[in-house]
């Protein structure tokens, strides 16, 4: 088990005044057997009145008003977690769903409702073929299938970071042949759910305290990555973009049925349409069970 301190600042500048609307932010991260919350903190400025709630898929979610004008916002997130995941993690997947392909449990398809079905239009099957591909036989086995599309999608696309917002189509992914964490994680959640798996999107930090990851520049970064529902074992992590199984240097803050459901901070303003300048986002993941200091 480790401590890990996170400080994650977003700052928002306007060419003048406005007036900001609600701003929704998933931020805090999310606990489970793997991870303990033992401290947490959001500062904003100019100051706000936050109200909290579940989601549907059990995030915890902040909510911002604000009132006056304001030419600058920024939001501070302080965390302080103990992270317990494991280098080697062994699946204990259920004796129906060993081998690739297999059937859900009919309570099981009920539960999981939408994240079985792709998102994105495939009107020629090029994904569910290029997915195809990766299936060696029938059957297969079926965590040997997920582990070679998780490692073989960064041998057909080049990580690029971008900065801009947005999430590339799956279509759009492969035939540019690069995208970023994101880009990576759609393409990875609707390649299986072709081959009628159930997943979902997860965001949250990258730890690049000790090993060089692609996602993060220095420390820390917002990173994005996939769980894929396997009978038995449960919601398994996937990181395509460093080709990894398993949670370790991951901490998740939030799970959704598309990229657009975990977008850390979102809102809206009031005022000029040119008067959005620029934003700045830093994260800094240290280890030690303090909150990093900026």
């Amino acid at each position: 088990m480790i401590a890990l301190g996170i400080y994650h600042r977003t700052v928002y500048r306007y060419r003048s005044p406005v007036a900001l609307g609600p701003h929704r932010l998933m931020v805090r991260p999310r606990e489970s057997r793997e991870l303990r919350l033992r401290a947490f903190d959001i500062a904003t400025s100019p100051v706000a009145t936050l109200t909290w709630a579940n989601d549907v898929y059990g995030n915890i979610v902040a909510t911002a008003y604000f009132q006056g004008l304001a030419d600058q916002l920024e939001i501070v997130c302080r965390s302080t977690i103990e992270l317990d995941a494991v280098a080697w993690p062994v699946f204990d997947i259920a004796a129906s769903a060993i081998d690739y392909p297999f059937r859900y449990e009919a309570d099981e398809v009920t539960d999981l409702g939408a994240l079985i079905f792709p998102r994105h239009a495939d009107p020629a099957g090029r994904l569910r073929n290029w997915a195809a591909g990766f299936v060696r036989g029938n059957p297969t086995d079926t965590l040997s299938l997920l582990k070679d599309m998780c490692t073989g999608i960064s041998a057909w696309i080049r990580y690029q970071d971008r900065e801009d917002e947005g999430t590339q189509t799956p279509l759009e992914t492969l035939d540019r042949g690069w995208g970023s964490c994101r880009d990576f994680a759609v393409l990875f959640v609707e390649a299986v759910r072709s081959l009628g798996f159930g997943a979902r999107i997860v965001s949250g930090y990258l730890d690049n305290s000790y090993s060089g990851r692609a996602g993060s520049a220095g420390a820390g970064s917002t990173h994005a990555w996939a769980e894929v529902y396997v009978p038995g074992a449960g919601w398994i992590t996937f990181d395509p973009t460093n080709r990894s199984v398993g949670g370790l240097n991951l901490i998740p803050v939030a799970v959704g049925r598309d990229i657009r459901q975990v977008v850390p901070v979102a809102g809206n303003f009031g005022g000029r349409a040119d008067a959005f300048l620029s934003m700045h986002v830093e994260v800094q993941v240290s280890t030690g069970p303090h909150f990093v200091q900026n």
